[in-house]
């Protein structure tokens, strides 16, 4: 279990600690976050889904419910360019967090296709779009 394998929730709590180091300096990013003043809440439930399906404690679906991401993010734009400056914060985190390269491997072989699950703007003009 990838849990296991990477010591833990502590890794976790460094991995979304690390990625929001990017984020609250994004232009792109930062405006989605409706309450800048605290990222508490946003910290907690990210570092928790992430540990719940790394193999992980069950915490975020025992608070949450299941995680239904796309809904969760349906609110906010993400389209090509929020998704990719997303990928960005979040490979450096993991690049920042960890040492090893298959683990490295195996976690962006997971957020680079989630990621993609999350947009809800292909990007193209509405005229453009098919029906």
């Amino acid at each position: 279990m990838l849990y296991d394998r990477v010591g833990g929730m502590d890794f976790f709590v460094r991995l979304v600690e690390e990625f929001y180091s990017g984020v609250v300096t994004d232009e792109v990013l930062w405006p989605l976050y409706p309450d800048q003043t605290d990222l508490d809440g946003a910290k907690h439930r990210l570092t928790l889904f992430l540990a719940q399906y790394w193999g992980g404690p069950t915490t975020y679906m025992e608070e949450r419910g299941h995680p239904k991401l796309r809904m969760r993010h349906m609110p906010f734009h993400v389209g090509p360019l929020e998704r990719d400056r997303w990928l960005v914060h979040m490979a450096k985190a993991v690049e920042q967090s960890i040492d090893d390269d298959a683990i490295r491997a195996e976690l962006m072989a997971y957020f680079v296709p989630a990621a993609e699950h999350l947009r809800n703007d292909t990007g193209l003009p509405i005229s453009s779009r098919k029906p």
